[in-house]
């Protein structure tokens, strides 16, 4: 038992790391890239990563990845959702660049593809959450305030970001990035559970629940 848990905690550092890494080398190794130019190129990596650190958010919050203090989970999910929202900017700016009429029409909503869409809508959301994030002391947001705008909102970047990926006919590989989605979902549905879990049993003794 003992040495399970030593090994425990390198397992699910190599586990993310895989879950992550695994859909950018095969979109690396894709014939498609042949064809695409390096800003293009770049434009559908940050997409990619931007993936993956949406699988990472709901790790850090529900603190699941060992070794990190309930402080540094916080710290860790404050910067990675300030490089989650670079991440679809360098993606928007790159295919705008590669083609505005394309990101005009999706912007729009009068692209013909159908997951140009739910790429915006998770788009807006990461945008609002980051914005929300920076002026959350100027507005004096309370804890409870902050968890009822921040919840429907993550909920809305995972589907989206999800449903995006997934009808994107592109240079991830199939079986990998199906994976990655679900795992995207998973983790964001155990983090969900959990936490309200957590809080009813906090509510049911009377305590405080903490600040998120």
């Amino acid at each position: 038992m003992t040495a399970w848990r030593s090994a425990r905690a390198p397992l699910i550092w190599v586990a993310l790391a895989l879950a992550i890494g695994v859909p950018v080398a095969a979109a690396a190794a894709s014939e498609q890239l042949a064809w695409r130019g390096p800003v293009y190129i770049l434009a559908g990596f940050a997409g990619i990563i931007a993936l993956g650190l949406v699988l990472v958010q709901p790790l850090l919050i529900g603190g699941y990845l060992p070794g990190l203090s309930a402080y540094r989970n916080r710290r860790a999910h404050h910067w990675i959702g300030g490089a989650l929202a670079l991440a679809i900017l360098i993606h928007v700016a790159g295919l705008w660049i590669t083609s505005p009429p394309d990101m005009v029409d999706a912007l729009t909503f009068s692209s013909p593809t159908p997951f140009s869409p739910f790429g915006v809508i998770a788009m807006w959301a990461i945008f609002a959450v980051a914005l929300l994030a920076l002026l959350r002391r100027r507005l004096g947001l309370r804890p409870r305030t902050w968890r009822i705008i921040h919840i429907p909102l993550a909920i809305v970047i995972v589907v989206g970001s999800v449903v995006h990926c997934l009808l994107i006919e592109g240079t991830m590989e199939t079986i990998s990035k199906a994976a990655l989605c679900a795992l995207v979902l998973a983790a964001t549905g155990k983090v969900m559970i959990d936490l309200q879990v957590w809080r009813k049993r906090r509510t049911l003794r009377g305590e405080n629940v903490a600040p998120q």
